[in-house]
């Protein structure tokens, strides 16, 4: 591993961070072959906020405008990606707060919120309520694990006000959680 100058691992870390906001730090410190610490005190020195903070920088600017059926700070985790009436995206952290203590597993309503939320935000109607969700918890999901949550919608076999989405959350490439979401939406967009 090529090691560099602090200037020169300052410049490469803003451009690693220019084109993938949502890089750990953790991945930042393997890429430069850093510990974590340093790259957190190389982003301070450069006033760049933590992966949270851009995330949420990230969805405000590109979302906020674009998720109609809710306000986007009503959405569980952080829209990464939302392409109304066909797929979402959104990231969770799961924190302390977000686990039972004794054995630090997630509990099951932050996952399905997560979810819940996704399936509504992808609806462009200002008025998307679920009417019946079928959820399946395939693995526990630990504190710390990061789940992501993709959203898809069935395409509309009837002129009905109710859309199928299906999501799908993972922690890495392992699926936590599947469900399918029958949402009712007004008509009018």
């Amino acid at each position: 591993m090529k090691k560099y100058s602090k200037k020169d691992r300052q410049m490469k870390l803003q451009v690693a961070i220019e084109e993938n906001p949502f890089i750990t730090d953790e991945q930042l410190a393997e890429k430069f072959g850093v510990s974590v610490q340093t790259i957190r005190l190389d982003r301070v020195a450069l006033s760049i906020p933590e992966l949270r903070e851009r995330i949420k920088h990230v969805a405000s600017v590109n979302y906020a405008d674009a998720v109609k059926s809710l306000p986007i700070d009503e959405v569980i985790g952080e829209i990464i990606d939302i392409q109304l009436s066909k797929s979402a995206i959104s990231i969770f952290d799961v924190r302390s707060e977000h686990v039972f203590k004794r054995n630090k597993i997630a509990r099951g309503h932050h996952l399905f919120a997560q979810a819940n939320s996704l399936a509504t935000a992808v609806i462009p109607n200002k008025l998307a309520l679920t009417t019946q969700a079928t959820v399946r918890f395939v693995r526990s999901v630990y504190e710390g694990e990061r789940i992501i949550a993709k959203a898809k919608v069935r395409p509309a076999t009837d002129n009905r006000a109710i859309t199928i989405v299906d999501v799908k959350s993972y922690v890495g490439d392992e699926i936590v959680l599947k469900g399918k979401f029958e949402m009712y939406h007004a008509t009018q967009k």
